[in-house]
């Protein structure tokens, strides 16, 4: 700490807003213990808000990353919920998006015995096309150990509020609309991987941002983690152009095109059937499933002419 330092807290502002030459990004263990003091209560409001902004505006780290959603995990609730397949998270703001195609792509993906864990905000402003979606598609949003269990065994799919897992980093969530500008906890809420799901899903509206989740999920030895520009911003695959998924399977990453599966003319029921097939494939490729992959974009051909 400098002798100028009257909080434990400040060296970790100073270490980021230094200035040109003389700021550096955090290690991931001062990440953590950043983290750590902010969801304890022991860093004062301005230190908060200086702390998201400095780290918003030299750009996000992927070792910061990593240690920042180490320290995230350690509020997550003790839930034995049994076994989860495929991690879901929903935090894209999506104020210009439709319907929300992701939401019936999971529920199908749980039909067939996937057991599928969403988390996120289940509605709010820029979220009343996810609640819409939720409401539609009879997903249930679970509050509690015994609800989420009980909705994965009996529907293989559940809605779990980051209010509930994670009530600290959703308060920083919310400071979105209070400091202006998203704050890297949007991605550390993005990789939480909150019940250690085996394969996950992951949407990124920045195409930059691609290559940090990428990175940090590595670092935080994911097995398997699909990657892509998502329909407004969320794991949602458009169909009306080619596009790109990065696959992370251990420390290797693979990138994978897929074709455009309809036309950017079409209406909106064949782009809303596409959709949920593109992002079907998405699914059954973050959960190693290539036949599967490729039975999903056929199907999707056929229906989309």
């Amino acid at each position: 700490m400098s002798v100028h330092d009257t909080h434990s807290f400040a060296v970790y502002v100073r270490t980021l807003g230094r200035g040109p030459g003389r700021s550096r990004s955090l290690t991931r263990d001062e990440a953590f213990d950043a983290l750590r003091q902010i969801l304890a209560g022991e860093a004062l409001p301005e230190q908060v808000g200086a702390f998201l902004m400095l780290l918003r505006y030299r750009g996000e780290d992927p070792d910061e990353m990593a240690g920042l959603v180490d320290a995230a995990r350690t509020e997550l609730p003790a839930w034995d919920v049994g076994r989860v397949d495929l991690d879901w998270p929903s935090y894209a703001d999506g104020r210009t998006r439709g319907a929300a195609h992701f939401l019936h792509a999971a529920k199908l993906i749980a039909a067939r015995g996937t057991r599928v864990l969403l988390h996120g905000l289940p509605g709010g402003p820029g979220r009343e096309a996810i609640a819409e979606g939720l409401a539609e598609t009879n997903i249930p949003i679970t509050e509690t150990e015994a609800e989420t269990r009980a909705a994965l065994e009996a529907g293989g799919i559940a809605f779990v509020p980051t209010t509930i897992i994670a009530p600290g980093l959703a308060r920083l969530l919310s400071l979105r609309g209070v400091l202006g500008l998203r704050s890297p906890m949007n991605t550390v809420a993005r990789l939480l991987n909150p019940f250690a799901a085996a394969a996950g899903v992951d949407g990124v509206f920045h195409p930059p941002y691609i290559h940090l989740h990428l990175e940090a999920s590595k670092r935080l030895n994911r097995p398997r983690l699909a990657v892509l520009k998502g329909g407004g911003g969320e794991a949602e695959r458009r169909p009306e152009k080619p596009i790109t998924v990065h696959l992370l399977r251990g420390q290797t990453v693979e990138e994978l095109l897929f074709p455009a599966l309809c036309g950017a003319d079409a209406d909106d029921g064949t782009k809303g059937s596409a959709t949920v097939q593109a992002t079907l494939a998405l699914a059954f490729l973050a959960l190693g499933e290539a036949e599967t992959v490729a039975s999903a974009e056929e199907k999707a051909r056929i229906e989309s002419p």
